[in-house]
């Protein structure tokens, strides 16, 4: 996700039994880290704002979890089932966390349905049970694989887990990425591969999330394609381009005016921030929840 370095690709080597080992591994953040509890103004809230416990893996979870509700968050995004009590305490959410499969391992090969169906058998269940809404996964990689055919094999992953979902009201949320930085190769990297995913699939626990850093570099024009496609959207993550750092001037997204457009749709998920901060990280965090409050 940052420069050469795949966080993604090393948070989820595997959907659930390696998931802790490999989060925390991806990534180094600034160490020092200090107190914003007295500094915090309150958010107004339209948006639910959760952070990515990844790009803070220095700051303990547990002083994380305080900070971000003194914020006003309401989750942390990507931590593993023996971390859920620790944000619960601070009356936050774990607002995605694993499904099925890896960036270059998912839902596009049939050979890999019968695993990535046992995944989502342990952990939507387990999710539904903690009051977890989401869980992530992903298409694969394409491998000379020709998109159409993606799309097809993706769909029929998904149609053999969708009622599981619904039945246990929690969104599988299928993430665009960019193959252009990132994630070379990569099927899922534009919107309308996915929104053609889901609409195939066609139920209500089956949408995307909607990576705004991802899509700001394949395929820009963030606004209209949010509005055009909101009801396929259960959940965004942002960034800033280039380099997914702080999400202020310094980059070229203007993330009020993106913000302000996804509350007019009308949106009641979460929106996560997934940048790497490059000064103070909790002073970055709740600079980046008050610029997206509305």
């Amino acid at each position: 996700m940052i420069g050469n370095l795949d966080r993604r690709a090393m948070i989820f080597q595997t959907a659930s039994a390696g998931f802790g080992a490999s989060l925390f591994g991806a990534m180094t953040t600034a160490d020092s880290h200090v107190s914003l509890t007295p500094q915090s103004a309150p958010l107004k809230g339209r948006l639910k704002q959760s952070a990515a416990r990844w790009c803070y893996r220095n700051i303990p979870l547990e002083d994380l979890a305080r900070e971000a509700a003194a914020i006003g968050l309401k989750g942390i995004d990507l931590i593993e089932p023996k971390d859920w009590p620790i944000v619960k305490k601070y009356g936050l959410v774990p607002a995605m966390v694993s499904g099925g499969g890896t960036i270059p391992d998912g839902l596009n090969r049939k050979e890999n349905h019968d695993r990535l169906e046992r995944e989502f058998r342990e952990n939507i269940p387990r999710a539904a049970e903690a009051g977890v809404p989401n869980v992530i996964t992903f298409s694969g990689n394409r491998r000379g694989q020709p998109d159409a055919e993606g799309i097809e094999n993706c769909v029929a992953g998904l149609n053999r887990v969708k009622a599981l979902a619904e039945q246990h009201g929690v969104t599988i949320c299928l993430e665009l990425l960019n193959s252009k930085v990132d994630h070379k190769d990569y099927q899922c990297d534009h919107t309308p591969w996915g929104v053609e995913v889901v609409k195939r699939v066609n139920s209500p626990r089956v949408k995307l999330l909607y990576d705004i850093y991802h899509m700001q570099i394949m395929e820009g024009d963030v606004i209209r394609t949010i509005k055009e496609n909101i009801q396929w959207i259960a959940h965004f993550h942002t960034g800033g381009v280039p380099g997914r750092h702080e999400i202020d001037s310094t980059q070229e997204l203007n993330y009020p005016a993106v913000m302000r457009a996804i509350v007019e749709a009308g949106f009641s998920g979460y929106v996560a921030h997934e940048f790497v901060p490059v000064r103070e990280p909790l002073k970055s965090l709740r600079e980046a929840a008050q610029l997206c409050d509305f």
